[in-house]
């Protein structure tokens, strides 16, 4: 299988080329965010406050990442379960975000917001955070400092290797992968 690489901000022709069980490298911008850090970017989307950064295109991923030892730009940086952030993702899809990246399954809701705002959900390897770290080669905390591993971080990232579980055509991947092993009673 060819990996297609792509690169951030995402547009809505990108996003329409992917499709579930896709192997990608994406290269550009990406940002950090997990729990706390979605409460707040909702609130001041509620409050018509701006963000910190600008939604149109971005990709989030969900990490926490781990001290950065010298010389590198950040510790282990696997990904977190994506579900804890299902109640804000599509609030933030209506914004302009077009890709998250985590691991684990996603509700029904983020799904079909999928579809109607043409936005893409990415995997992570769960467990490869010291692997994964090696892709990102800049790290800058831009908000909320205050929530330590939570806070809102600017990342650069090179060739950073993910595969397409939900597409905005309505593919699952771990749906289709449970499907075709599953064994007839």
């Amino acid at each position: 299988m060819a990996v297609k690489k792509i690169t951030t901000p995402l547009t809505d022709e990108v996003v329409r080329d992917l499709y579930a069980g896709d192997a990608v490298e994406i290269t550009g911008v990406v940002y950090q965010a997990r729990d706390a850090a979605h409460k707040r970017l909702v609130a001041l989307i509620e409050a018509g406050e701006p963000l910190p950064f600008d939604l149109k295109g971005a990709v989030i991923y969900y990490m926490g990442p781990s001290p950065a030892k010298p010389g590198r730009p950040i510790g282990s940086a696997g990904p977190t379960t994506s579900g804890r952030m299902d109640a804000y993702a599509p609030v933030l899809m209506r914004h302009g975000l077009k890709g998250m990246i985590g691991k684990g399954l996603r509700s029904a809701e983020v799904k079909q917001a999928m579809v109607d705002e043409t936005a893409v959900y990415f995997a992570a390897t769960g467990g490869a955070g010291a692997l994964l770290a090696q892709r990102i080669t800049a790290n800058e905390v831009i908000a909320w400092p205050e929530l330590g591993a939570e806070a809102v971080a600017r990342l650069e990232v090179v060739d950073f290797p993910a595969i397409v579980v939900n597409d905005c055509h309505g593919g699952d991947l771990y749906e289709e992968g449970r499907a075709k092993y599953a064994r007839e009673a």
